[in-house]
């Protein structure tokens, strides 16, 4: 068997980077084993989100009763530390400490929070579940304890990616970024497409106690994947000279990095274009359930669905953006793709297609990934080498603020719409009539996503070594 292993071993290296995804970003002195196991931290993430934004919205909206509106903020709590990502990265970025690492102990504080939440969690969620029957605890509790578990859940992800991206950066040459971007994003996509099958199975037969099983489970997942991948990432430089410079404030390094004529507008793009692809997060799942009448199983494999587009859509992406092609443009191909995937979604209802409604979803994910990593690329090519901190925190403070506005104003809309054509005796759709009017304003968003980028892809081609600066 280990002469088997050995030959199977040797013969897919014979085949060479041109078949192994991101086999060219390794090095000597940064081998793909080390970057692979680097990049299970975005595995731990993309738990996370599954779990969040997939299942939870699921089961506290459908099965626990819990009102959409509430729901939808809940789950947008996390959300609350995206605008210090780049604060976060900024520290990173100027962290001094005895053994010289800056990252790691980021990342380590990140991973701290998220089991916080996650031990928490599953016994918020079930008193947060019994509002309005007869109950030992008061109403508040169930409120603040959940409200507290999503606020550290939130934190975690936050400081752990945006401390994990940077320490990918900092260990890769800049010819390598594309294809990190694109590593790091299909080990996340990889993550919610195992995690999603796995929580679709265990959660078959929902029950109050598997869900206590599962959230915790992934508590305990989530401190293992990232203790591995910092493990002996960053060297220990104890004994070296201290450098005894000022390191430039926050306010200083902020007006530096956004000095450049396009910044802002860079950083529009990933706001508008992030919220147009994120409002449907927290309804893709409630939207089968209640319109399209799928178990609860079915709609938590709906992530998986939508992970595998984006998992195609990365590829595809690291691969053109691999080879010099210009990030703006498949921020653009992102966008145009996610005009006919939300129209699938929305023709579903009225047509009770189910095979429209995952093709919809399948598409969504592959624009959604063709767009985040034109908007990470650009972001990581154009960013000062000091800065990587403050870059990927910029651009994750955007993108998660964004994300979390479209996960409240998504939930919101939706009831307000539908309370209204109930209150107007013309129910168009039904209960679907509030889930399109939100997809509806996705492709708006989407539009305006385009006008706003095309200038730079204009530019580009007119000036190829446009920058931040």
């Amino acid at each position: 068997m280990a002469r088997t292993g050995k030959k199977m071993l040797a013969s897919w290296i014979a085949m060479g980077p041109k078949f192994l995804p991101f086999a060219d970003v390794a090095t000597e002195d940064l081998p793909l084993s080390r970057l692979l196991r680097l990049s299970l931290f975005q595995v731990s993430v993309g738990i996370a989100l599954v779990l969040l934004v997939g299942t939870l919205n699921r089961v506290m909206i459908v099965e626990l009763n819990v009102p959409a509106w509430l729901v939808a903020v809940m789950l947008a709590l996390p959300l609350v530390f995206a605008p210090f990502r780049a604060l976060i990265g900024h520290k990173s970025d100027t962290h001094r400490c005895a053994l010289g690492w800056r990252r790691v102990p980021f990342i380590w504080k990140g991973t701290l929070w998220q089991f916080g939440g996650f031990a928490i969690m599953p016994f918020a969620l079930l008193v947060l579940g019994q509002q309005g029957e007869s109950t030992n605890w008061p109403l508040w509790v169930g409120h603040a304890a959940a409200g507290l578990a999503f606020l550290l859940v939130g934190a975690g992800v936050h400081t752990v990616q945006t401390a994990g991206l940077a320490l990918a950066t900092d260990l890769t040459p800049p010819e390598s970024h594309p294809k990190v971007v694109g590593l790091m994003y299909v080990t996340l996509l990889v993550g919610m497409l195992i995690s999603s099958l796995v929580f679709g199975y265990v959660l078959e037969s929902f029950s109050p106690g598997q869900l206590v099983k599962v959230i915790q489970g992934a508590a305990v997942v989530t401190v293992l994947l990232n203790f591995i991948a910092m493990w002996q990432q960053e060297t220990i430089t104890r004994g070296q000279p201290q450098n005894t410079t000022p390191d430039p404030t926050f306010s200083e390094s902020w007006k530096r990095f956004t000095s450049g004529s396009n910044a802002i507008r860079q950083l529009v793009i990933v706001g508008v274009g992030t919220l147009a692809f994120g409002m449907a997060d927290v309804l893709l799942e409630p939207f089968g359930g209640h319109v399209l009448h799928l178990s609860v199983s079915a709609t938590t494999k709906l992530t998986a669905l939508l992970a595998f587009g984006g998992l195609l859509g990365f590829g595809l992406a690291s691969r053109i953006l691999g080879n010099g092609g210009d990030p703006y443009r498949m921020v653009l191909s992102g966008a145009l793709v996610g005009l006919p995937a939300f129209a699938f979604v929305m023709l579903a209802a009225p047509l009770d297609i189910t095979a429209l409604f995952l093709l919809g979803n399948f598409m969504i994910g592959f624009g959604a990934a063709l767009f985040g990593h034109g908007t990470l690329t650009a972001t990581m090519n154009r960013a000062p080498a000091d800065q990587a901190g403050l870059a990927l925190g910029a651009w994750g403070a955007v993108q998660a603020t964004a994300a979390g506005i479209a996960i409240a104003f998504s939930g919101v809309v939706r009831d307000l719409v539908n309370n209204a054509v109930a209150a107007s005796n013309n129910e168009l759709w039904g209960i679907a009539t509030g889930y399109v009017a939100v997809y509806a304003t996705e492709m708006v968003l989407l539009v305006i996503t385009v006008i706003a980028a095309y200038p730079l892809v204009r530019n580009r081609v007119q000036t190829p070594a446009a920058s931040w600066a």
